[in-house]
């Protein structure tokens, strides 16, 4: 097999990009070829980087960034000149220059398509890319998801599900340093630690995680890692509630510091209320720290799928603060109860979510569709 997987950008920042990232180092590991086009976010030039014998990475230059989309017009060139190197292309979705590259690339070969989420809110972009979405669809070989919810319940691929399957996302295992654990605790000695983790924007629901801390005493504190465009808000949100004591927005936490905040805390919350949150690849790191989980029942949404609600942890209805502290007190006030979450929280990740266990299904759908 010769694979290309085609997406949005690099460097390699968001979730879509970590998972070919990911599944192409996990492939050529296996001894399949499999390469990874997308556009510059920082390069002005094309370029080839190459990270073993049987995967490389391939970049062209993006013209400009429009409604979250990477105008790059190399990346039809590219493809035009590359494509009769695969029997599968791997395209990633949303992601319109990279279906309109396949479109004009002339390629007849298989197309898997990688149905990570809806566009939901690009409403003007989606009514142009809509002809050409509604062409992706039949052109694809395959359709995979990232849960059978999300495919299920998708309205743009009611017509397709005879050829429509899921591959949960999988990731290794955070490597968690003892010593910079018990540093963390013990800055928040005696207290209970809830931690959350992604970009400040609407979707993430942040303003109701800062919202139940009026529900909990103190106690607990609120960690809320990452930077965005609702900063100043949701602190300003914190200062009139007064709850500076119980929730800390911590800004931008280095990746090698990340493991060390899901090691440290006691419960990790996903308080996300809009289907954009597809999957939360969060919920598996914390998974893969053992920890349990608080997220919310997204309708149409694989959120509440990937974190099994009385397994690894209680799954609440969106936008609903109360629901939310009263199941973080739910899980911390009954140590049995936390203990129990925690060995079928770090199970659930072993069993499903592990980057072998993602690898090993793509190479099964590869085999089905040659």
């Amino acid at each position: 097999m010769k694979i290309l997987q085609i997406g949005k950008f690099y460097p390699i920042r968001g979730g879509v990009e970590k998972v070919m990232y990911d599944l192409m180092l996990g492939l050529s590991c296996r001894g399949v070829r499999c390469d990874m086009l997308c556009a510059a976010t920082e390069q002005q030039k094309s370029g080839v980087i190459p990270l073993n014998s049987l995967a490389r990475l391939l970049y062209v230059p993006t013209w400009v960034k429009l409604s979250a989309t990477m105008i790059a017009p190399a990346m039809i060139m590219k493809l035009r000149k590359i494509q009769h190197e695969y029997n599968i292309i791997h395209i990633h979705h949303p992601d319109p220059m990279a279906c309109l590259a396949l479109f004009l690339s002339g390629y007849k070969r298989k197309v898997v398509l990688h149905w990570h989420s809806d566009i939901l809110k690009q409403k003007t972009l989606l009514k142009l890319y809509q002809p050409l979405q509604r062409w992706l669809i039949k052109r694809a070989d395959l359709i995979v998801g990232t849960t059978p919810v999300y495919i299920e319940h998708s309205p743009f691929l009611k017509q397709a599900q005879n050829k429509a399957t899921y591959m949960p996302i999988g990731i290794e295992e955070l490597t968690v340093d003892p010593d910079s654990v018990n540093r963390i605790r013990e800055q928040y000695a005696g207290r209970k630690i809830i931690f959350s983790l992604g970009r400040l924007i609407e979707y993430k629901g942040y303003e109701y995680l800062i919202e139940s801390a009026r529900y909990l005493d103190d106690d607990y504190i609120i960690l809320i890692g990452g930077e965005g465009p609702l900063k100043n808000a949701l602190q300003q949100q914190i200062n009139d509630y007064r709850v500076n004591e119980k929730v800390k927005l911590m800004g931008f936490v280095p990746d090698k510091e990340v493991a060390t905040y899901f090691g440290a805390c006691d419960v990790f919350v996903l308080s996300s209320i809009w289907k954009t949150e597809a999957f939360g690849i969060v919920q598996i790191e914390a998974m893969s720290c053992g920890k349990p989980i608080v997220a919310t029942c997204i309708e149409g949404s694989g959120v509440s799928w990937v974190n099994a609600d009385g397994v690894s942890g209680y799954n609440v209805e969106p936008q609903n603060a109360k629901a939310l502290a009263e199941a973080i007190k739910k899980i911390l006030s009954d140590p049995n109860r936390c203990a129990e979450f925690s060995i079928a929280s770090r199970r659930r990740y072993e069993t499903m979510f592990t980057r072998e266990k993602m690898v090993d299904r793509c190479l099964e759908l590869y085999k089905d569709v040659i």
